[in-house]
């Protein structure tokens, strides 16, 4: 039995170095004169910032490519032959949409980048591992993912530590950030940490948006962040950071690069929504060895370390039998299984003594204790989002809470709360967003954030869900009211200019310019009414002789007709309103307008017209 073991380990091992050899000759080989390293362009994007993964660190699925040739099982268009995704061992088929999207991002980057010579099947590699090309493919015609596809919460427990850098705008999470979308952009990287500080987001499918949860557009993004800093990926060693620049971990890098060399092989379309999806998840750069993946599953080894000889990627080194992220231990170990169910042996082994001292190992902290289920949500307090109530464009002064709670009635801590705003008021969350996920306090309460209320009045829903649990929501009614109408307490004329002109002529174009204020201070957006009226101090009516107006929204032979009321003037940001042009008829004499508003404010101005001089 040994002497087996001993003769699969060797082979095994010699099988790792053929295929290390022929991954270098396939990357070497994508472009004509390979050995020469092209002179490095000024025109290419800056490095990404040191020290952050484009992910965040965030686990990844660390299943291997199959063994086998990439040949579509029985002929078929996709691996099971259902109309849903297979959860199991993956094949090469990738979802139509998401390998369209793949190569377009190849055409794009190869017009703009030509020396980066970026293959698309680097990036089905990086998505196969990050998503499982967007969770087997399932997105809509446009490309976007017909679900978010978010990683974990990013608050150093188990990853690293990233506080919320989007208002929850990507990620709807307004504590700590989260990787999003097929290729696990964490909202910093697509929105900030890119050339010039304004972010690695682009629009591949060309509709004006750039959104992370689109696979066109998260591919041309990734494209554009592997092609960074002058990188040609034809060079073994740019090739190597480049990935490593998406997420800092040998055993990453090492996983990442099988499944390129894999694709390289050649692959197949499947239809969208029916690829098979991965079923290990591990990774993760916390530095927190054998530490939670975001489903239960072991998160593997540390950032930057390559897995060992017969390990999974991602693993760092055994934490004893069964521990999560650690080897089954020894006399019933098994090496990583491939995408066609093969496993390979790894046989008991001892670990060589280390010729240099080993330093004091940092002592690992303890994951903090799980809380009860979540059973039930309820408001928090009688008077908590009942009085939802704000003027259009202003800030609510109260927000909906709610309270977590067990099956026993305690409060829940740690737990998430989704908040969600329905209605056509515009009424929105910090940032314009119209969903939220806020963590439940020590004491089990959340509190959505302050909701900014929109420009339309009417009524608004904020619904509260716990986040990943099918209990009763929580709903709040609020409303959003108009706008009170801007007053005026008094007009005034900005000239003293006495306003004199000839019978059949005009007054100068602004001859007519006044001020309203309220309370001192200039009145904007106020509604002022004007009339041309008889020279009656005890009552006045409109005149029907004598200076007039043009009437601003006639046409044709209508448009010089006298008229002596306007409504609908308005005064501007600064309180002022200009007059139309005034003309006068045949007659002479003084003549009355007088300005007036809802409030109350008049004002009248004196007009004159004297005769025509008498033909000589």
């Amino acid at each position: 039995m040994a002497a087996t073991f001993r003769r699969r380990l060797q082979r095994g091992t010699a099988s790792t170095a053929v295929a290390a050899a022929a991954l270098a000759a396939l990357t070497a080989s994508q472009a004509p004169g390979a050995a020469e390293r092209p002179v490095a362009r000024a025109d290419r994007s800056p490095a990404p910032p040191a020290g952050t993964p484009i992910d965040g660190g965030s686990p990844y699925y660390t299943d291997l490519p199959p063994l086998k040739s990439p040949v579509p099982p029985n002929g078929s268009g996709h691996p099971s032959g259902t109309g849903s995704p297979t959860h199991g061992p993956s094949q090469a088929g990738i979802p139509a949409t998401v390998l369209a999207a793949y190569k377009k991002a190849e055409d794009q980057l190869r017009a703009s980048d030509p020396g980066c010579r970026l293959p698309w099947q680097l990036l089905a590699g990086i998505g196969e591992v990050e998503s499982g090309h967007a969770r087997g493919g399932a997105v809509d015609a446009e490309g976007t993912t017909l679900q978010p596809i978010l990683g974990p919460q990013l608050n150093g427990h188990g990853f690293a530590l990233i506080p919320d850098t989007d208002h929850g705008r990507y990620d709807g999470d307004t504590t700590h950030d989260r990787a999003v979308g097929p290729m696990q952009f964490i909202p910093s990287t697509w929105s900030q940490g890119g050339p010039h500080g304004a972010g690695w987001g682009a629009d591949g499918n060309g509709d004006g948006v750039k959104d992370p949860n689109n696979v066109f557009d998260a591919a041309l993004a990734a494209g554009r962040y592997l092609c960074a800093n002058g990188r040609d990926l034809s060079v073994q060693a740019d090739l190597d950071r480049a990935v490593l620049g998406y997420n800092d971990s040998g055993a990453y890098l090492q996983l990442v690069l099988s499944w390129y060399a894999f694709y390289r092989n050649g692959t197949f379309e499947v239809p969208d929504g029916k690829g098979v999806l991965p079923v290990q998840r591990g990774g993760g750069t916390a530095g927190t060895p054998g530490g939670a993946g975001k489903d239960g599953r072991g998160r593997g080894g540390t950032k930057g370390t390559p897995p060992a000889p017969g390990g999974t990627a991602g693993q760092e080194k055994p934490n004893g039998p069964g521990s999560p992220g650690g080897s089954p231990g020894a006399g019933g170990s098994t090496g990583p299984t491939h995408g066609d169910g093969t496993r390979t042996p790894t046989p008991p082994t001892k670990p060589a003594p280390d010729p240099k001292p080993t330093p004091t190992p940092t002592p690992t902290p303890k994951p903090p204790t799980k809380p009860a289920p979540l059973t039930a949500l309820e408001p928090a307090g009688d008077k908590d989002g009942k009085d939802l109530t704000a003027t259009a464009g202003t800030d609510f002064a109260t927000a909906p809470r709610v309270r977590a709670k067990d099956a026993d009635g305690k409060p829940v801590a740690g737990a998430g709360v989704r908040f969600t705003l329905t209605g056509t008021t515009g009424t929105r969350f910090p940032g314009g967003a119209t969903a939220v996920t806020v963590t439940t306090d020590k004491d089990g309460l959340a509190a959505a954030p302050t909701l900014h209320a929109g420009d339309t009045a009417g009524p608004f829903t904020v619904r509260a869900t716990a986040d990943g649990r099918t209990v009763p929501p929580v709903d709040f009614t609020g409303t959003v009211t108009a706008k009170p109408a801007p007053k005026a307490d008094a007009l005034a004329r900005t000239s003293d200019k006495e306003l004199t002109t000839k019978a059949g002529g005009a007054y100068a174009d602004d001859a007519v310019q006044v001020k309203a204020t309220y309370q001192g201070k200039a009145a904007a957006g106020v509604a002022v009414t004007a009339t041309l009226i008889t020279d009656d101090p005890k009552k006045p009516v409109e005149n029907d002789r004598g200076p007039y107006f043009k009437d601003p929204k006639a046409t044709g032979a209508d448009k010089d007709k006298p008229v002596r009321a306007l409504t609908g003037l308005t005064t501007d940001a600064d309180g002022l309103l200009t007059l139309p042009k005034i003309y006068t008829d045949t007659h002479a004499g003084t003549f009355r307008l007088r300005l007036t508003t809802a409030d109350g404010a008049v004002l009248t101005v004196t007009l004159t017209v004297t005769a025509p001089a008498a033909a000589s």
